[in-house]
């Protein structure tokens, strides 16, 4: 039976410190790139695994990071997952992700199962059924134990705690300037239900920009979109199209909206982008393989997952008390396609 590896053996055959060896195996700047490599090729000759458990008793650290995000098949929280990962592993954190579904129950039962001590802390976009409901107790409660604590994307603006958010309000603006640079007059938003920060922060962008112009803002020109799981969004978005004086202009406040549009309006007969232009939010898979494809705005998922992961593990491991909570904001960029 071969023996058990452990840094205290490596040290010993090797003729150096445990300390030496830990750092090595850490990546530690202290130690030298040739007693790294010498380290790292015996314990990966003598099948050295470490122990995790004792080395996260030791710090009283888990090195997980939990996070709650509504969706996981969607390509804005894959890419933001992609960013958080990238950072953790780094730092060799390992991720524990929960879906809250957008549900607010499904969220407070993640919220209690991740800080029961499985997770050093948490990384959270905030359920659309938490802003309905105005109900972020769940959240005041971890901030009131100085839980480590970092909202991205979807963020409740009254609460005073780390996040990292998109530039909704400029994208919005971006895309209605779009528009009208190319021709459109008359500019209808497909948008969601007031509560929903992101989508209301994308349409007073737009409003901005189309103040700014002197064009009125017609009612009818803005469609609500409710959501309900599995629910088929084209009746909601066709009332656009029944109008008596159709829209020259598009902006939906995410991609699913435009790409239902667009194929509503190839349906009545239209033309993209002759007789009509769209441009989306998010510049996901979809927008690249509608025909035509859409003009986007690109919001960047990757970097605000690994900006709020490195907020986050610094929060983790502050040696101060209390560090001011700060506010980080990803800009957008206009991607133009075939739908404009």
């Amino acid at each position: 039976m071969s023996k058990k590896v452990n840094l205290k053996s490596i040290a010993a055959d090797l003729g150096v410190s445990v300390s030496t060896v830990s750092k090595a195996l850490k990546d530690s700047y202290e130690i030298s790139n040739q007693t790294k490599e010498r380290i790292r090729a015996y314990a990966k000759l003598h099948n050295y695994v470490p122990n995790s458990l004792a080395s996260s008793l030791r710090s009283q650290k888990t090195y997980v990071i939990g996070i709650v995000i509504p969706e996981i098949v969607n390509h804005f929280f894959s890419r933001v997952l992609y960013g958080i990962e990238s950072i953790a592993y780094q730092k060799n954190y390992n991720l524990m992700i929960c879906l809250s579904k957008d549900n607010l129950e499904k969220e407070i039962k993640n919220i209690e199962m991740l800080t029961n001590g499985s997770v050093d802390g948490l990384l959270v976009s905030v359920a659309k059924e938490s802003f309905e409901l105005k109900d972020f107790k769940h959240f005041e409660h971890l901030i009131e134990r100085n839980f480590p604590l970092v909202f991205l994307d979807r963020v409740p603006q009254e609460l005073n705690i780390d996040k990292v958010i998109i530039d909704d309000v400029a994208g919005g603006y971006k895309a209605a300037r779009h528009l009208i640079e190319k021709g459109c007059k008359d500019i209808a938003i497909l948008t969601t239900p007031s509560h929903v920060t992101v989508g209301i922060d994308r349409e007073n962008g737009f409003r901005k920009l189309l103040k700014e112009y002197h064009i009125p803002f017609k009612a009818s020109n803005c469609i609500r979109i409710t959501e309900k799981e599995k629910e088929d969004l084209t009746p909601q978005i066709e009332v656009l199209f029944e109008k008596e004086i159709l829209p020259d202009g598009i902006f939906a406040v995410n991609e699913n909206y435009a790409a239902i549009a667009l194929k509503i309006a190839q349906k009545k007969g239209l033309k993209v982008p002759d007789d009509l232009k769209i441009v989306a939010f998010t510049d996901g898979l979809i927008s690249k393989t509608t025909n035509p494809t859409l003009t986007t705005i690109a919001q960047h998922g990757f970097t605000m997952g690994a900006q709020a992961t490195e907020v986050l593990l610094n929060r983790i491991h502050s040696k101060e008390e209390f560090s001011p909570y700060k506010t980080i904001v990803v800009s957008t960029n206009v991607v133009e396609r075939e739908s404009t």
